[in-house]
């Protein structure tokens, strides 16, 4: 059964089926950022299970913290970035989990993995039972 989401706007819709690859907070500067949040909140899928289903993405690039490229894939008329993509995570499309149109997903999604913990804000405690990496898993 396929996941869809959306921007905010709804002009660029995405899906993905299957289970995803991994499900992590990211609380890097580049996450923070991008998210307008103090975490980044990702759902890591295989690119063969992503889906473009309307619309296209701006992007926009940079050397992230850990010092690969990273691209951001935004709707151009509302703002929101949908997913990323890199050779962080080769072969896979970070969806941002808040473009999931299920309110519900989050809760039913607990997060495996915590990255760059050395830079969670401090009013937010450690997932139990999630891995926490100072960086990016190698």
């Amino acid at each position: 059964m396929a996941q869809e989401g959306g921007c905010f706007c709804d002009k660029i819709r995405i899906s993905y089926t299957g289970e995803p690859g991994t499900h992590v907070l990211c609380h890097c500067l580049d996450c923070r950022k991008i998210s307008g949040s103090s975490y980044g909140n990702n759902i890591v899928v295989p690119e063969n299970n992503f889906k473009l289903l309307q619309g296209k993405p701006k992007t926009i690039s940079k050397t992230a913290d850990g010092g690969n490229e990273i691209t951001s894939h935004f709707c151009g008329d509302c703002g929101t970035t949908l997913m990323r993509t890199g050779p962080s995570f080769p072969g896979s499309v970070i969806i941002k989990v808040g473009v999931m149109d299920d309110p519900d997903w989050p809760n039913k999604n607990t997060p495996k993995g915590e990255l760059y913990v050395g830079s969670r804000v401090k009013l937010h405690d450690a997932i139990p039972g999630a891995a926490q990496m100072r960086g990016m898993p190698s």
